[in-house]
């Protein structure tokens, strides 16, 4: 990464900015901007999110808002109404509050004399979520929005549910608020009354996992902030990004698919990280991107980015299976718009253990399927962030409690790009089963690297909105897509397709085991195949703005470990990510934070699943020291889910505030 020192224009900073709301609230903004704005006022770049612009992410923020301010633009981080140093309480996500707050900062941005009243939004994850999401309220000032891992869909495409089932992801993001949500703002910017707003958070940001679970079908809660609902409200153009690693790179298609504005799509190698600080690598010169997208739609000045196609994604290679990839090989390559004419569709029926051409003749058969609960345990984070080895491991691993269908070892290689879909004919023995399809790559050494899945809830199976019970021994015909994906098939590899009936932790089990049964005549696999071709397309180098220092006191410690008590029969997989003890040099502030979490199993007991977490996270300086520690479990039973969380905060070594919920959500078909 080459670190610009620098820029066209020189750089004013203001570490705090008051922005005030509607109703008296106050919402608090870190500013970069050229110094001579006042007198030559430029664009305004807004990034609007929840995870503390005084400590959390600054060091991130530091390497791109500095860049595009020295590049002529003012540059703006504002925190939620009740997330770091910004007054009110958070109660949710996506709230209609915050998307209203996020208007009124649009309109006092461009009311600034230091604004030229045009506004773009840019924002990774919650940040990408909401820019789309403002963009469909239409404020006029709003000209562009960069969205990176982000969704249309939050139901569908979303940390909470997948296929209609519970993600272990959904109390992971929960546990990670609950944390958030109970610290103060601080004492630096909001002077004495930083006590009064922490005890406001403590005792009104509740317990988010609660609202979550009690809406486990798609109803009007997830509609609110889904742009699918009507693409048509968003004409702003967009530019969507994300990465084969994360979990939010499906979404990129749908909107390339269904907007009409201008827009365009990008999809590197990268996990849940702007691309510029991309991993696996290989990162690529992303603000600059950036610049001649804001050049072009907010300065109107014309930079050909709209010459470019409208898709560039990172072909993937085939590579052995790992929990983790400092860099993942392959090429660049484009398509002038999504759908595109280069895609076609190649079938493969399902026979008897095996994928066979369409036009094969094949002996039709019932294949019996009833998976344990192991089936999933290295299945690695439905969202990776590469902070821990978070991917998938050899899916060997995985395959002995599945049905596994494989194909002859290809004459030739080929490549897809898309989402592969299989359909199956399926029955069930139970009401409530679901469906988890991987889609490996085998190598000629018997490796098996996952390149994509799908889950299906089969109570899901024709709505959403209104899933009903199977009705047993019934023979359902259901469609699973899986996962986009852009992926080579070396000559000499073979696809193996494996379906069980479990995949936890990363998807919630149903109620009991359920024997499934897939009739092969008419299942098949639909892969979208994409003809190589030669292209000539690349991206600058990375470079990004120095950040500020950090000194590391105490060290980290980064891990998944997978522990099998044989005596007792109990299965856990541990997740770890200690960021140890650091200091922020430049405001002398010493930050805590550790994350652990666990998710086990007893035997091939359905009702025994669990997932627990606990946050600690402290910050210190001089005589101000504050702790607080956040716990929750997740359990169930055949019914009703359980969840019980814990919250104790302290100053110095005193208890100043706990609280505990115990609470218990009626399932309905999960």
């Amino acid at each position: 990464m080459e670190i610009v020192e620098t820029f066209p224009h020189r750089i004013r900073h203001l570490e705090h900015t008051w922005i005030p709301m509607s109703d008296g609230t106050r919402l608090a903004a870190r500013i970069w901007m050229p110094e001579n704005a006042e007198a030559s006022p430029v664009p305004a770049i807004f990034e609007y999110i929840p995870y503390r612009k005084r400590d959390g992410v600054r060091l991130r923020d530091e390497t791109f808002h500095p860049y595009f301010a020295g590049h002529g633009y003012a540059c703006i981080r504002v925190d939620i109404r009740g997330s770091g140093d910004s007054e009110g309480v958070l109660t949710d996500e996506y709230l209609q509050q915050e998307l209203d707050d996020g208007v009124t900062i649009i309109e006092w941005l461009a009311q600034q004399p230091w604004c030229d009243g045009n506004v773009g939004m840019i924002g990774i994850s919650w940040g990408g979520f909401n820019g789309l999401q403002i963009a469909a309220m239409q404020p006029p000032q709003l000209k562009a929005v960069v969205s990176v891992c982000s969704t249309d869909d939050r139901y569908a495409d979303d940390v909470h549910y997948m296929g209609g089932c519970l993600l272990g992801d959904n109390l992971s993001w929960a546990s990670t608020m609950f944390a958030y949500n109970s610290l103060p703002p601080d004492p630096e910017i909001v002077g004495d009354k930083w006590r009064e707003m922490w005890f406001e958070r403590l005792k009104g940001s509740g317990l988010w996992l609660d609202t979550w679970l009690k809406h486990q079908r798609r109803d009007k809660y997830w509609q609110h902030g889904s742009i699918c609902e009507d693409f048509s409200r968003v004409q702003t153009p967009v530019m969507a990004v994300s990465g084969w690693a994360d979990g939010y790179s499906n979404a990129v298609f749908r909107l390339l698919s269904n907007l009409q504005g201008p827009r365009m799509g990008l999809i590197g190698p990268w996990s849940h990280k702007y691309p510029h600080i991309g991993v696996p690598g290989p990162a690529i010169g992303f603000l600059q991107e950036c610049l001649r997208w804001w050049d072009k739609w907010l300065k109107g000045i014309e930079t050909n980015i709209m010459d470019e196609p409208m898709l560039r994604a990172w072909m993937l290679d085939s590579m052995p299976p790992s929990t983790f990839y400092h860099q993942r090989y392959g090429r660049w390559i484009s398509e002038p718009g999504w759908p595109s004419a280069n895609i076609s569709t190649q079938t493969f029926k399902l026979a008897r253990y095996r994928l066979v051409d369409e036009n094969a003749e094949v002996e039709e058969c019932a294949l019996s399927l009833q998976s344990p609960l192991s089936n999933g345990l290295f299945a690695g984070k439905w969202c990776s962030y590469s902070a821990t080895p978070d991917l998938p491991h050899d899916q060997r691993e995985e395959e002995g409690g599945a049905l596994l269908f494989t194909t002859d070892p290809f004459e030739e290689a080929f490549e897809i790009l898309g989402a592969p879909v299989i359909e199956l004919e399926i029955s069930s023995n139970k009401p409530v089963a679901m469906v988890a399809v991987r889609l490996s790559d085998v190598h000629p050494d018997n490796k098996s690297t996952r390149v994509t899945y799908g889950l299906l809830n089969l109570t899901h199976r024709d709505s959403h909105e209104k899933p009903t019970p199977l009705k047993p021994d019934k023979c359902y015909r259901v469609q699973v897509q899986l996962n986009d994906v852009a992926q080579t098939f070396p000559k000499g590899h073979r696809i193996r397709v494996a379906i069980s009936s479990s995949y936890f932790p990363l998807a919630w089990p149903s109620q009991e085991s359920a024997q499934l049964k897939i009739y092969t005549g008419n299942s098949r696999l639909l892969l979208p195949v994409r003809a190589p071709r030669q292209e000539a397309i690349s991206f600058p180098p990375v470079q990004a703005a120095a950040s500020g220092t950090k000194k590391q006191i105490k060290e980290g410690h980064h891990n998944w470990r997978v522990i099998r008590e044989l005596d007792k029969d109990i299965s856990t997989l541990e997740v770890i990510n200690d960021n140890g003890s650091y200091r922020l040099d430049d405001i002398n502030l010493v930050v805590n934070r550790k994350t652990e979490e666990w998710y086990s199993y007893q035997g091939d007991d359905f009702q025994s699943p669990q997932g627990k977490t606990r946050w600690q996270w402290g910050f210190k300086r001089g005589n101000w020291s504050v702790e607080t520690t956040t716990r929750t479990l997740l359990h169930c039973d055949e019914s009703y889910f359980y969840l019980d969380a814990e919250l104790d905060a302290y100053e110095g070594d005193k208890r100043v505030y706990s609280q505990n919920w115990n609470l218990r959500i009626k399932r309905d078909l999960v």
